[in-house]
């Protein structure tokens, strides 16, 4: 894998991993909200494993062949995090983000910002 490939791949993957961990963390509370607790958390160490299973790689292929830092790595996966969260909250939950989670989300891409603006371009 080129280090230009590295730099979609790693992104797609940790986007994909943040699906699997948003829901283990916060689908149980729809899904298995009239279940015991011990299924809930049975459902969600199930769901993680998937996620674990993709954010390993997208963490190892960031940092080894597209030349992340491990705060690049970081940030970028705390900025996917809120998006996926965003949507997740959304279109699944039917929750309305508020104000402060844009301004939340303003500060997080402001770290993002500050993390990889001396990043050099992949050769």
């Amino acid at each position: 894998m080129t280090a230009r490939t590295a730099l979609v791949v790693a992104p797609l993957l940790l986007v994909i991993s943040n699906i699997f961990m948003t829901y283990a963390w916060y689908g149980h509370l729809k899904d298995f909200k009239s279940r015991a607790l011990w299924i809930a958390i049975a459902v969600s160490w199930g769901v993680a494993f998937f996620e674990y299973c993709l954010q390993v790689p997208a963490n190892r292929i960031g940092f080894e062949r597209a030349g992340f830092s491990l705060a690049q790595l970081k940030v970028m996966q705390e900025v996917i995090t809120m998006l996926v969260f965003a949507g997740f909250a959304v279109l699944y939950m039917k929750e309305k983000l508020t104000m402060n989670f844009f301004y939340a989300s303003i500060c997080l891409v402001a770290a993002a910002f500050f993390m990889f603006r001396d990043l050099k371009p992949a050769p």
